[in-house]
């Protein structure tokens, strides 16, 4: 059971240590990554606006209410292309002409009506959803699976994945220790679930009577194989995979999730936006 979300000030602190944002990971931006230099260009009033809302604006995206777009920040900010911070003059005009690309107003603030076109553009790139439109997919043969390392393991749990993921997992892991975005021996990044058969899921479902679709979904992507949850870290008192709102808005700062937004789409992954640690193989040449 996930504790009570901390006080307002925790989630503040964090922001005030936010690193500087993601570039783009499959870019739909109208505009080019703009260099941090160029943040105080843009429109005020929009900047001004985004700031206000960053941590009041009433949100249901993903079958949850939520207060504030923070959490989003960094997935926004690479999709429209910009290094600025939300509260930037240089955001809202990438922002904007995001928008404009979208045939959205482009007002440069955040609403509610881009954030519903955000979750379209995200949502869209993971073909699990749209499978499972139509039904749940049927799972892999079960002997075909490769089997990730003990020191791939989070937990020392069983890994299974399809061959294909793994070896992009190990790209990707291997690319992130090259540029310092995990520190030496870190825990980071391990896998903490992958496959699950549709039986063990059902199973698990029924005592634990949480497949809601938010928590736990009752065709999950994890029976594909293609899916990883990954070690990303936990705020203090939280697990890995607490979905709290503290606790994402933990992970999404830190410098390995971070990475992750910017860099896994060159190794075949795309990201579940709601659960940061969520990520799903859909090749290279699909994530491009």
């Amino acid at each position: 059971m996930d504790k009570p979300l901390s006080p307002i000030w925790f989630r503040h602190a964090w922001y005030c240590c936010l690193v500087p944002l993601m570039l783009c990971l499959c870019p739909v931006a109208a505009e080019a990554a703009a260099p941090t230099a160029g943040c105080g260009n843009g429109p005020a009033g929009a900047a001004a606006a985004n700031a206000a809302s960053l941590n009041t604006l009433l949100l249901n995206l993903f079958g949850r209410e939520e207060t504030g777009w923070e959490f989003y920040e960094p997935l926004i900010a690479n999709e429209i292309g910009t290094d600025c911070p939300a509260a930037a003059p240089g955001f809202a005009r990438a922002l904007a002409a995001w928008q404009s690309a979208q045939k959205l107003s482009g007002s440069g603030m955040v609403n509610d009506a881009t954030l519903q076109r955000l979750k379209q553009v995200w949502q869209a790139r993971r073909p699990f959803v749209q499978q499972s439109r139509h039904g749940c997919p049927a799972p892999p043969a079960e002997e075909n699976l490769g089997h990730a390392t003990p020191a791939e393991s989070y937990g020392g749990k069983d890994i299974e994945l399809q061959t294909d993921t793994l070896a992009a997992y190990r790209e990707m892991v291997a690319a992130a220790r090259k540029d310092g975005a995990l520190p030496p021996g870190s825990l980071l990044l391990t896998i903490f679930s992958a496959y699950r058969s549709p039986e063990y899921d059902a199973a698990r479902c029924a005592a634990q009577q949480n497949c809601q679709g938010v928590v736990r979904a009752t065709c999950s992507a994890h029976r594909t194989a293609l899916a990883m949850d990954v070690n990303l870290g936990a705020a203090p008192g939280y697990t890995p995979d607490s979905s709290a709102d503290v606790n994402r808005l933990f992970i999404s700062r830190s410098p390995a999730y971070q990475w992750l937004v910017k860099n896994a789409a060159r190794f075949g992954f795309v990201n579940y936006p709601f659960e940061p640690w969520h990520w799903e193989f859909i090749g290279r040449a699909a994530s491009r």
